[in-house]
């Protein structure tokens, strides 16, 4: 796991680039504690900061042929590398142990074609002097971060925001547009930052750059949707052998490996194929809240004993909240809404004082229909039949009960508010991109200005005639898993210099779970039904029964405590697109106890703290 920069500017000296380079690494560190590496000429400099976890005294990057031509550098791993050098060794002479030549020397000799080939999770940038030509790609899901702005004759290129800004002149401009998108979806949407002329590679593509050309944009990899042939018990069995093989995969490493433990249902599989199946007893890690609906130790304990690892706990609380600007500043460069990346950050440090890689359970629900919005969605079909005065009559009872502040697992009352939300935003939803904070009506008096800004969300026409469900599924699997899920999870962990592997992001796993009929994995409305079958005998029952919960904070109580005093100074310099009487509404409402707003005003929070 590392870190990467490159910058290519006709009207800079050599000593400048090298400078500009030197010091965008200095700001990636994290990413790359423990080597770092330049390579440069009179019009380009390409710079790698390393985080060491395969060959460990070799692969120095940034990668240069011995004929001078290609220089590389890489961000990730690939994991079937050995069996890929295998493939190579007649048209190539290996110099190294590791996975960076076997990767370049693919793209040199097969093309971008190549990648189809490679299992893992990866961002690159080749340079090929003899073409003055630049090619950028991400991994297939999108797991590591490439980031790039194109200028008057130049671009630049890294992967962090933070680092990029000290390549270029001047200070990067706020995008409206952008912002819009922040405030309606909670993130920004595929390819494009909270920066104008600032863009992220998108994943499952490849970006060739030429000086005064064009960028040329190629995706070499798509979710693929089959129909699967053999019979349910052939699917599972399949699912297990995949499921198995992409843990083992992961599990190469020249040091020790690790794992996270929510004590949810995805992480706990993971452990316990480790333990179970692979015979492996890994370092377990979990973060948990004082508040009991929101901590989920004790599951964790519960699969930590099962599965006898040597386990490690944090507990989070008001105090640690204030570290999210430091996340914003050095590491996430821009404002991200959900506050999960605190806990993730704290247990990413805590397992960083242990081991250097970690296996976690991200993917699971979009995969295999885990999320609680996806019954809602089914709830939602059926509601609308009911006849318009009784609906309005059940919201209007609802609505006068107190909004409970507990976690939606711990309460009905709870989740019928949460559904009133969405029946409010149904409008704004269709078609579906992202759960979105407000209906459009809120939207317009929250921040007026914004409301008719936004990019045009990418198009999902692959699923148009596919069920509702299915539909939800693979938005969140393009959209809200990169960009805010492996996004945070990516930040977070190499923040403290530790890298995350994910099992459920292998390419068999996605690819076999897409070609199941919906009614495999889901039944009677409940998610994860395939996933629960397939390893029922590895997971303690009342693991597989709890309540879907997923990593919340509790940010509710503390809008009603010192944040709340905080954010109500912020709103004061907050900027005037933003409605200040609606925000300070928002806080009376939520602290008053009649409404829980947690989620918007962390959404606000964030982005004030990252406006400074």
């Amino acid at each position: 796991m590392c870190g990467l920069v490159f910058l290519h500017q006709d009207n800079l000296s050599q000593a400048v680039l090298q400078g500009r380079v030197a010091e965008a690494l200095t700001r990636m560190a994290h990413r790359g504690p423990d080597d770092q590496g330049i390579s440069c000429s009179s019009t380009y400099a390409m710079g790698h900061r390393r985080l060491s976890i395969v060959d460990l005294s070799g692969s120095h990057q940034p990668l240069v042929t011995d004929d001078q031509r290609y220089v590389f550098a890489f961000n990730g791993e690939i994991y079937n590398y050995q069996e890929l050098r295998d493939s190579l060794k007649t048209q190539w002479t290996f110099h190294t142990n590791g996975d960076t030549e076997v990767l370049m020397a693919g793209l040199i000799k097969h093309g971008p074609e190549f990648l189809k080939r490679a299992e893992g999770m990866w961002a690159f940038a080749l340079w090929d002097n003899r073409e003055n030509s630049l090619m950028l790609a991400r991994d297939r899901m999108g797991k590591k971060p490439l980031y790039y702005s194109e200028r008057k004759g130049g671009i630049a290129c890294a992967s962090e925001l933070n680092s990029l800004a000290s390549l270029v002149d001047g200070t990067l401009s706020e995008d409206l547009d952008s912002t819009a998108d922040y405030f309606r979806y909670g993130y920004y949407l595929p390819g494009f930052t909270a920066y104008e002329n600032v863009f992220e590679v998108l994943p499952g593509h490849v970006y060739t750059w030429t000086p005064g050309k064009v960028i040329n944009k190629y995706q070499y990899w798509e979710v693929p949707f089959t129909h699967y042939q053999g019979s349910k018990q052939e699917a599972r069995l399949e699912l297990r052998n995949r499921f198995v093989d992409a843990v083992k995969k992961r599990m190469v490493a020249d040091v020790e490996v690790g794992a996270f433990l929510s004590g949810g249902i995805d992480s706990s599989l993971v452990v316990s194929v480790l333990s179970k199946i692979c015979g492996i007893h890994p370092k377990t890690f979990t973060i948990g809240f004082d508040e009991a609906s929101y901590d989920e130790r004790s599951f964790a304990r519960v699969i930590a004993k099962d599965c006898k690892t040597d386990h490690y706990e944090k507990i989070v609380n008001i105090d640690d909240a204030p570290s999210l600007k430091k996340l914003l500043a050095n590491h996430i460069g821009q404002p991200f809404f959900d506050s999960s990346v605190l806990p993730t950050a704290f247990v990413s440090a805590l397992a960083a004082e242990h081991v250097k890689v970690v296996l976690s359970g991200d993917g699971g629900d979009e995969f295999f229909s885990g999320y609680q919005r996806y019954m809602a969605r089914n709830i939602l079909r059926w509601y609308s039949r009911v006849p318009a005065s009784l609906r309005k009559g059940i919201k209007k009872m609802i609505r006068q009960l107190p909004e409970p502040m507990a976690h939606h697992s711990r309460s009905v009352l709870k989740k019928a508010h949460l559904f009133l939300d969405i029946v409010d935003r149904q409008t704004s939803e269709t078609p579906y991109i992202a759960p979105v904070m407000y209906s459009d009506d809120n939207y317009r008096l929250f921040a007026p200005e914004l409301f008719e800004r936004g990019h045009q969300p990418p198009k999902l026409g692959k699923v148009e005639s596919a069920q509702d469900i299915y539909k939800l599924m693979y938005a969140d699997s393009l959209i809200y898993l990169p960009q805010d899920i492996l996004l945070k999870v990516d930040r977070a962990s190499m923040a403290s210099s530790i890298e995350a592997r994910a099992p459920f992001l292998d390419s068999g796993v996605i690819s076999l779970a897409y070609s199941l009929p919906l009614s495999w994995h889901r039944n009677f409305g409940v998610g994860k039904s395939f996933l629960k079958y397939t390893f029922k005998d590895l997971l303690p029952a009342n693991i597989w029964n709890r309540r879907k919960q997923g990593f919340a904070v509790p940010v509710h109580r503390w809008f009603r405590e010192s944040m709340g005093d905080e954010l109500s100074v912020m709103v004061e310099n907050s900027p005037g697109f933003l409605n200040k009487t609606f925000i300070y509404d928002l806080l009376k409402q939520h602290r008053s106890g009649s409404r829980d707003h947690g989620n918007r005003l962390w959404a606000i929070y964030a982005y004030l703290s990252w406006k400074g």
